[in-house]
């Protein structure tokens, strides 16, 4: 079991409905409240990072300055924050300056104009 894997221990408050089903389900399974509490958060995470809606508000905050790189990384993967951290990096780049060139016709000397006349 790696250090990101060591158990921590979280108290938070449910509705008592939900904790008398969760414990009626373990029973059922011959399982642990914890063991059943995980799967499902585990399984929360998992769907709710592969949403498009998710992956979209990530790349957003993380364009705008909101995400650091880590955070992204922990919230959508290594390979999706590498690839937001590219396409922040060239759309925070300068457009290039350059001049149109003079001695290509990229027309082919076939040109269409249209008359505005309105």
């Amino acid at each position: 079991m790696g250090a990101s894997d060591d158990p921590r221990r979280v108290h938070f408050q449910s509705p008592e409905y939900l904790v008398d089903r969760l414990d009626a389900i373990a029973d059922l399974f011959d399982k642990d409240r914890t063991d059943l509490l995980v799967d499902a958060i585990r399984e929360y995470i998992e769907d709710t990072a592969d949403s498009e809606t998710f992956q979209e508000l990530v790349a957003t905050k993380y364009y705008d300055d909101q995400l650091e790189f880590e955070t992204v990384k922990q919230l959508v993967g290594a390979e999706t924050a590498q690839r937001l951290r590219l396409l922040k990096a060239d759309l925070e780049d300068e457009p290039l300056d350059l001049a149109t060139p003079d001695d290509v016709d990229v027309y082919d000397g076939d040109v269409t104009t249209v008359d505005d006349d309105r």
